[in-house]
């Protein structure tokens, strides 16, 4: 068996970590369930339709554009491949490095929007930086409409090589070769399970 790069990282206890506060305990419709239609939808932009109940909860509540705090909670589920805990809880994923160019005030209609996220290694060798990068990568464009485009990276002076983990995940052909590799794919279907 492999021998874990940090065997004791610091965990965060769920309810630690940054969340919208939501009161309402019935099915979520409106405002504060608008990463429900990012992360349920049929995807429209690839059917080519879109649904009238859709169209009925844009007009009722109108859409709020996707903001940090949205990322976050698309990606701080993720499991990490060594420990049982998620990115959010080991502090890998934070709310305060998740950026959205331009903002989401000043975005109009489908504009092209840049995430930035930067990642924070529990340990500065960590082995599967790149991994865990991929993994924040692919679900961002698993999830995401294709007006989006990501910047995954590790936090300056985090990891002991992350010139060259940021060179790796920022290559859009090492990417797509690396989401080929059946084994490697498998590992990030693995981590994704614990996203719903």
């Amino acid at each position: 068996m492999r021998e874990v790069d940090n065997a004791n990282p610091a965990i965060l206890n769920v309810s630690q970590l940054p969340s919208r506060s939501r009161k309402v305990t019935t099915p979520r419709h409106g405002p504060d369930s608008k990463c429900d239609k990012i992360v349920y939808s049929k995807r429209p932009w690839l059917c080519g339709s879109s649904s009238s109940e859709d169209e009925d909860l844009e007009e009722d509540y109108g859409e709020d554009p996707v903001d940090a705090q949205d990322i976050y909670d698309l990606i701080s589920p993720i499991s990490d491949p060594e420990h049982p805990h998620t990115l959010g809880q080991l502090s890998v994923v934070q709310l305060p490095d998740i950026h959205l160019s331009p903002s989401p005030a000043e975005r109009r209609g489908n504009a092209l929007v840049t995430v930035t996220v930067d990642l924070t290694p529990t340990v500065e060798h960590c082995s599967l930086a790149t991994v865990i990068g991929l993994a924040v990568r692919y679900r961002l464009e698993q999830t995401l409409p294709p007006n989006y485009r990501f910047d995954v990276r590790m936090k300056d002076g985090s990891h002991a090589q992350d010139d060259q983990v940021n060179k790796q995940l920022g290559d859009k052909e090492r990417v797509a070769a690396a989401l080929e590799n059946d084994t490697l794919k498998g590992m990030l279907d693995k981590m994704l399970e614990t996203c719903v």
